[in-house]
């Protein structure tokens, strides 16, 4: 393990406490798994939610809900972000509230224009700590070109929370002629990821478990609006796009499929995934494409213009490492495949829970 150098003698390595117990279907509570991005979320949603409040926009599913305001196509997102720790190699806590909600919308290519925010702080929680993450939202806000524009603050009880919790929610506008969602899949698109993956959950897990590198690996973390942008130049009719958060890739592909009732078909080789990410998750018993990216996104493109977007995002400096890692196909409906490197097919599966909780 040549990019895993050593984990601290005063904290021991236990691979056992990085992931999150595949917990039993009919929990009748709520349990870590259902925060993961995975099946355990699906089913909460579509038993708990849906049912309370299901409607037609909800039902798309997407990552941000596009909705028709006074003949303008806006689209809106909200998230919470519970982080563990606040400050890791790469970003903070204000990064990824800024960041995670801008991508959200752009995922419906959307233009990101004013967020919300709102802070849940702990009883005790330094001062200086909540200064430096709302500094590090009006930075990243700057970066992203969208405003901060309101927002709330409530303080619970020391004990009855994890420092600061931060919710934002975000709109952004829809250009004429974009129709971006998960339901567009078609047999024949390129799938394109958009550069390395793994890099985020890698780097949260080494200042949480004290692991080191002989290299450091920073989160990804990074606003993806002027991609996308970049993207629907070349041409508007980008069918899906998603940023691969909780789950990593294959549980967004896994959404796509299902959604879509296609199959999608990926090579091994193809997916970027860095050496240090590689190493680490072979030593953790992880699978890369299970590992959460905040700055990276994953476009269903038809086959006709994946070469012109393909160089569009490899001239944006969020996409200097796209790659084409696979297609949509009409066999295995709903399920995602990948050719390995020794000639064989193994199934990406939905994950149930969630490997590393607690990452966004």
């Amino acid at each position: 393990m040549a990019e895993l150098a050593s984990a601290t003698a005063d904290a021991p390595v236990d691979p056992a406490n990085w992931t999150c117990p595949a917990p039993l279907r009919d929990q009748p509570v709520v349990v870590m798994g259902h925060g993961g991005g995975g099946a355990l979320s699906a089913e909460l949603i579509q038993d708990v939610f849906t049912p309370a409040y299901g409607n037609p926009v909800l039902a798309a599913m997407g990552d941000s809900a596009v909705l028709h305001l006074g003949g303008t196509r806006l689209a809106f997102s909200t998230d919470s972000y519970v982080v563990r720790p606040l400050f890791f190699p790469g970003g903070s806590l204000g990064d990824l509230a800024v960041n995670g909600t801008v991508n959200d919308l752009a995922m419906s290519g959307a233009r990101p224009a004013y967020l919300s925010a709102a802070f849940v702080l702990e009883e005790g929680v330094e001062l200086t700590v909540v200064e430096r993450i709302a500094r590090a939202m009006g930075a990243a806000a700057e970066v992203a070109g969208v405003t901060v524009a309101t927002g709330d603050t409530k303080v619970v009880e020391a004990g009855h929370g994890d420092g600061v919790y931060v919710t934002t929610a975000g709109v952004g506008v829809v250009p004429e002629g974009v129709d971006i969602r998960p339901q567009r899949a078609r047999p024949g698109d390129a799938v394109i990821v958009s550069g390395p993956i793994g890099l985020h959950g890698v780097a949260i897990m080494s200042v949480r478990e004290g692991l080191e590198f002989d290299v450091e690996v920073a989160s990804d973390t990074a606003p993806l609006g002027d991609l996308v942008a970049a993207m629907l130049a070349v041409t508007p009719d980008i069918h899906v796009l998603r940023d691969p958060t909780r789950g990593g890739l294959a549980a967004s592909l896994n959404e796509i499929a299902r959604a879509s009732g296609t199959g999608i078909r990926l090579s091994e080789r193809a997916i970027p995934v860095p050496d240090a990410v590689a190493n680490a998750c072979g030593f953790l018993g992880l699978d890369p494409l299970y590992v959460a990216n905040e700055g990276r996104l994953v476009a269903f493109v038809p086959p006709t213009d994946a070469e012109a977007v393909l160089e569009a995002m490899r001239a944006h400096p969020q996409g200097g490492g796209a790659v084409l890692i696979g297609e949509c196909v009409a066999e295995h409906s709903g399920m995602v495949v990948v050719a390995t490197g020794l000639g064989g097919t193994r199934v990406v599966d939905l994950p149930l829970g969630e490997q590393l909780p607690r990452i966004c």
